[in-house]
């Protein structure tokens, strides 16, 4: 018989993640606390959106936020998407 030590990562009382990776659970945790807080700034800031298109920014802007910082930074959107899909494909090669 083995054990094996899960790490679940709850939020809103949702199962989000089931994990054997302490690292990962953790950073996803992180994650889901970055989109919390843009959620309660954009609010703040009087932008209305339903819950469900908040939930659905406020992660997809937390997942990417190096991304984010360097077009806050001036960066040119379609050279960083470009680069995205590079890493990926480069990223499948290595996965074959």
């Amino acid at each position: 018989m083995a054990i094996i030590v899960k790490y679940v990562v709850e939020h809103n009382g949702e199962e989000k993640l089931v994990t054997t990776d302490k690292k990962a659970a953790d950073q996803y945790d992180k994650m889901l606390d970055v989109a919390d807080n843009l959620g309660t700034y954009i609010e703040a800031k009087g932008v209305k959106l339903s819950s469900e298109l908040t939930e659905e920014l406020t992660i997809m802007l937390s997942k990417n936020k190096d991304v984010i910082a360097k077009l806050l930074k001036g960066s040119d959107a379609e050279t960083l998407l470009e680069q995205e899909k590079a890493d990926v494909v480069e990223m499948e090669k290595h996965k074959a």
